[in-house]
């Protein structure tokens, strides 16, 4: 690197830097939580890592220099592991009203508790799924008090009835008749998982509901900056391995039982992180298969993240995925197409 000037080499240090933090987190999704807590941050940094690194590879090809390898290779080899997080391609709106719809939506209570000053957002939201119609429906963070409206729209479903005041509730809305249902127990924690079997074409789907643990980050990064960092470490490795806790009960969950399976929810983590390769396993992740552009799902006022996903069976087809921009809750309702 001799021929490289000293602003040169000021710049290639930096590279140096952020190419070893993204091959970091290419280990990520193989490492458990419970080894290496904090490790997993890096899931919630994969996309800002690569946009880094794709302007050092940029910067080195404007520049002619030999340099250009070094992110380039970094990016091939984090292609390999992770994947792509922007998804290329137009639309698929080929539904037919045979195929199976789903629709996943973190509701936050409907606005009961007033996080917006918007008091119609509860009835906003009904109107957006009774237009969009899925015919299964999975609601985080639920409320009763609009159970009375969607029960006129599906004629079954379930909704976790926990003994404790503080936990979040989830439902399962189904135009298809649900003959066994139940729940999931996370010890320590307000979050929950539910399931329903369903029956659909003669055979039975067995669809989840997860809520895993928060990160309680906020949307503003004074909430972050503000935080003794001892203890914002503390918080969000201690919500990590809750995370992995959550995940391995659930997947102990689907390995019992031989239906075929829907995952939706919120995982609060991203395709990146060991959290979601255990409950995906070889499951579609139908934004991948499916979704366009960079499939955000929460409304973080600066950074895009994906922590909601619809994951389903090989057996089924997926024919489309739509992430919809609507603001009615802190996350995007999403929702797909399968065939089976």
């Amino acid at each position: 690197m001799k021929k490289l000037s000293f602003f040169n080499k000021v710049v290639l240090f930096f590279n140096c830097i952020f190419s070893i933090l993204l091959l970091l987190a290419c280990f990520v999704p193989f490492v458990s939580v419970e080894t290496v807590p904090f490790f997993s941050v890096f899931s919630l940094m994969v996309p800002i890592l690569v946009v880094i690194n794709i302007h050092f590879l940029g910067y080195w090809l404007l520049m002619r220099k030999k340099a250009v390898l070094q992110p380039l290779v970094v990016l091939l080899i984090s292609y390999f592991f992770l994947g792509s997080f922007f998804q290329f391609g137009l639309a698929n709106n080929s539904e037919d009203e045979n195929d199976l719809s789903i629709l996943s939506f973190n509701v936050r209570g409907f606005n009961k508790n007033q996080w917006s000053p918007d008091l119609s957002i509860g009835e906003r939201i009904i109107e957006f799924i009774d237009h969009e119609n899925p015919d299964i429906l999975c609601l985080q963070e639920f409320s009763r008090i609009r159970d009375r409206k969607l029960k006129k729209m599906y004629r079954y479903k379930y909704i976790s009835r926990s003994p404790e005041a503080e936990k979040t509730i989830q439902a399962i809305y189904s135009k298809f008749p649900i003959v066994e249902s139940g729940a999931l127990s996370f010890n320590n924690t307000a979050n929950n998982a539910i399931y329903a079997d369903i029956i659909y074409k003669n055979d039975t789907v067995r669809v989840y509901n997860l809520h895993l643990e928060s990160l309680k980050l906020g949307r503003e990064l004074n909430t972050i900056s503000n935080e003794n960092s001892a203890r914002l470490y503390e918080r969000i490795t201690t919500s990590f391995k809750k995370q992995q806790q959550q995940s391995a009960i659930v997947k102990t969950h689907m390995n019992s039982s031989n239906y075929m399976k829907i995952v939706c929810g919120d995982f609060n983590n991203t395709q990146y992180s060991n959290v979601y390769r255990t409950i995906k396993g070889d499951m579609l992740d139908t934004f991948l298969e499916e979704g366009k552009n960079y499939g955000r799902t929460y409304s973080h006022k600066f950074y895009p993240l994906r922590i909601d996903f619809i994951l389903v069976d090989a057996v089924f087809t997926v024919k489309t995925h739509q992430n919809f921009k609507e603001k009615l809750s802190d996350h995007f309702p999403v929702k797909a197409t399968v065939s089976f």
